[in-house]
C-alpha cells in the first residue's frame, strides 16, 4: 500500500536520511546500532560506542561484533541478524546479553528490524538494546540464568540436559521451552557454547597446546574440538589464537 500523499511528501523533503537516529542520543539507557548484511557496524549512538570502550563512531564503522564481544556471543548476534535479514521480519524483545555499567555481560532486551534499500531489498539490520524490568520479569530469567551459570561453571566436562535441568530446578521440557523462548537455544547448544567460550578464553590468554585445551573442555580429541569451535565462531582454534594474538 503506498504511503499517504502528505506523509510521502514530508519524507521526501528530509535533507538528512540519518537525522532520525539523532533521537537515540536523547534516550537514556537505549543502545542503538545498525549493521550491513555482512555484519559490519554502520552506525550507532554514542551510548553504544561508549559501552564498547571506544571514543567515537570512526572506531566502530566497519567493525564486526567479534571486536567487542566473546566469540560465542558475537556468533549468536550474527545468527539473529541473519534471521532478520533472510526473513525480512523483525525480532522483538529478544533476551540477549549486553555490557552493563560495570562492563559485565548481563541480560538486556533487544529488538531488531530489517533495513531496506529503495527497491525493497534487505541490506542490513538495525535495532535497540535496553533494560526493561517489566518485560524481563515476563521472561522470568531466573531459571535461564541458573542454567547459564551452571553451564559456565561446568564447562570442563560434558553435562547432560537432565543435569542442567536439575540444576535450574525445572523439568527438561520446561527448561528447553524457556531457553528457546529467551535465547533461541536448546540446552545442548547452551552447554556446548559454554565449553567453546571457555576454550576460546584459554586460547586467547594462554599458550596451552590446543589439544590440551580440547581435552580440558570435555572434547574427545582435537578434531572434534575444531569442528565444534569452527561451527560456532567461524574459525578454527588455531586461526582464533593467531588472530587474537596478532
Amino acid at each position: 500500500m503506498p504511503l499517504p500523499r502528505l506523509q510521502a511528501e514530508f519524507f521526501a523533503q528530509i535533507a538528512d536520511p540519518q537525522g532520525v537516529r539523532a533521537i537515540f542520543e536523547h534516550m537514556p539507557g537505549v543502545f542503538f546500532f545498525m549493521k550491513d548484511d555482512q555484519g559490519r557496524h554502520i552506525a550507532a549512538n554514542s551510548a553504544t560506542y561508549e559501552r564498547f570502550g571506544i571514543k567515537n563512531e570512526r572506531e566502530l564503522v566497519g567493525a564486526m561484533d567479534e571486536k567487542f564481544f566473546p566469540p560465542e556471543v558475537a556468533k549468536a548476534y550474527r545468527e539473529d541478524d541473519q534471521k532478520v535479514i533472510r526473513s525480512g521480519k523483525p525480532l522483538i524483545n529478544r533476551l540477549e546479553v549486553w555490557y552493563d555499567e560495570q562492563h559485565n555481560l548481563n541480560w538486556f532486551l533487544c529488538t531488531k528490524l530489517p533495513v531496506l534499500d529503495r527497491r525493497g531489498k534487505v541490506i542490513g539490520v538495525m535495532g535497540i538494546t535496553r533494560r526493561d524490568e517489566d518485560r524481563m520479569r515476563q521472561h522470568d530469567v531466573r531459571e535461564v540464568t541458573a542454567a547459564i551459570q551452571y553451564a559456565r561453571s561446568h564447562c570442563q566436562v560434558v553435562v547432560t540436559a537432565a543435569e542442567l535441568a536439575r540444576a535450574a530446578g525445572v523439568s527438561e521440557r520446561h527448561l528447553h521451552r524457556k531457553l528457546r523462548a529467551a535465547l533461541g537455544l536448546s540446552p545442548y547448544e547452551l552447554l556446548l557454547r559454554a565449553r567453546v567460550q571457555s576454550a576460546a578464553e584459554a586460547l586467547a590468554k594462554t599458550s596451552t597446546p590446543i589439544i590440551q585445551i580440547a581435552l580440558d573442555h570435555g572434547f574427545c580429541d582435537q578434531s572434534a574440538f575444531t569442528q565444534q569451535f569452527r561451527k560456532r565462531t567461524g574459525m578454527t582454534p588455531k586461526e582464533f589464537r593467531t588472530r587474537h594474538h596478532g
